[in-house]
């Protein structure tokens, strides 16, 4: 037996939805035993990015059972006004930031550690191991892939709009306020360690003469052993660092 809604998605949620659903109440038919969650998705719209539901004007959690007539009202974390005893569904985060990144998003992965923060990421991981370490390291789920972000495990995650990763670097931390807590240059870009001093003649043998030559501070990773400098491609990094902040 199915019975009828009326669900509405507000702000950047409209995201998701088809041109003719944006903006407006829709009124999908659903099976009496579906939560609000299993709506919201069938609608298209992953549960990571909704920070608060309304039903006929009340606030409820995901696991809400919807009953013939509802009044749905769906909302995504807004940042220029406090929700107050409304509550938030979105986990706020807490402490220092960390991210797990899709397997398509590697440019994005390394400017984030660039940047200074953890971020994991493999070419080859698979969605069950993106979820996982999700939930289990509490980080940050980076994707496009809305279907990964409905995994009932991910807790944390957000949907990238942009392509470019440039834009996507700029979107994550207007997305989550990020600019305060920039600290570049300490971690690899390659496998994100933290990188440590290195003494330049321990390492001489491992550089080209010009770069001997005109060069005196170096930083090498413990892990993967790759040597950085402030040369050309720090410039381009730092100039890049400078648009973002």
């Amino acid at each position: 037996m199915t019975k009828r809604i009326s669900i509405r998605f507000y702000a950047q949620l409209n995201d998701f939805l088809p041109p003719e659903k944006k903006m407006q109440a829709i009124t999908p038919d659903f099976d009496v035993g579906g939560s609000i969650k299993d709506m919201i998705e069938a609608a298209g719209v992953p549960h990571t990015e909704v920070d608060f539901i309304l039903i006929n004007g009340e606030p409820v959690d995901f696991s809400y059972r919807l009953h013939d007539g509802d009044r749905v009202s769906v909302f995504p974390r807004f940042r220029s006004f406090d929700i107050g005893p409304l509550g938030h569904l979105r986990p706020e985060p807490t402490g220092e930031m960390h991210f797990v990144a899709d397997g398509h998003l590697g440019r994005l992965a390394a400017y984030l550690r660039m940047l200074g923060f953890d971020t994991l990421y493999q070419r080859d991981y698979r969605d069950e191991e993106l979820a996982r370490l999700s939930s289990r390291e509490n980080r940050t789920l980076l994707t496009r892939d809305r279907g990964l972000l409905k995994r009932n495990e991910v807790r944390r995650g957000y949907y990238l709009r942009a392509t470019e990763p440039a834009n996507q670097l700029d979107e994550v931390v207007r997305e989550f306020d990020l600019a305060p807590a920039i600290m570049p240059f300490r971690r690899c870009m390659h496998c994100n360690a933290l990188l440590r001093a290195a003494d330049k003649e321990s390492i001489r043998h491992r550089l080209l003469p010009e770069t001997v030559k005109y060069f005196d501070e170096f930083y090498e990773c413990p892990e993967c052993k790759r040597v950085y400098w402030k040369g050309s491609h720090y410039r381009r990094m730092s100039r890049l660092i400078e648009s973002v902040m």
